[in-house]
């Protein structure tokens, strides 16, 4: 079996939907012409403009990096707080896969078209909520078929939602 890589995006779809880690996992992709979607790529694009973005390392890609006061800031950019929680954990893996390499950050979560931002730290229970998520994303991926589809909150405007409930 080959090595299974644990990215953000996995994490944040473990947050959402566990059905969406198998199908991400083996590269089923969503309705990339979802509105939702392209919204989201326009907001990361226009906000921001003076920052250094998009920067890809190892198996993560952050949004935003900046320095404030000599401090390393690392920053996701969301195009709302609806999925607070995962793009939470999704931040903390990426400062979690820094610290692995010796990279001490702070990160921040931004939402720009509600004027917000929150701060996220990687504290020792974050950390152990990511190695339970990392070990439950194992087991998803693992899986010959996907878990059965659950509604939740976030179903609504999934642009898988159609595989799951057509």
């Amino acid at each position: 079996m080959k090595k299974i890589r644990i990215t953000g995006t996995l994490i944040w779809y473990y947050y959402v939907c566990k059905r969406e880690v198998w199908l991400m996992s083996r590269e089923i992709n969503s309705n990339q012409d979802n509105q939702l979607l392209e919204i989201g790529r326009i907001i990361a694009e226009e906000s921001y403009r003076r920052e250094v973005k998009e920067i890809n390392f190892g198996s993560i890609k952050i949004d935003l990096i900046k320095k404030k006061d000599g401090e390393l800031w690392v920053c996701e950019i969301k195009k709302s707080s609806k999925f607070l929680k995962p793009a939470q954990m999704q931040l903390a893996f990426y400062l979690r896969e820094l610290k692995k390499r010796g990279i001490f950050a702070k990160g921040e979560l931004l939402i720009p078209k509600e004027k917000k931002r929150f701060k996220v730290e990687l504290t020792e229970e974050v950390e152990k909520e990511l190695e339970k998520a990392i070990s439950e994303i194992k087991k998803i991926i693992s899986l010959e078929k996907p878990p059965s589809p659950e509604k939740n909150q976030f179903c609504r405007n999934c642009s898988y939602y159609e595989f799951c409930f057509a």
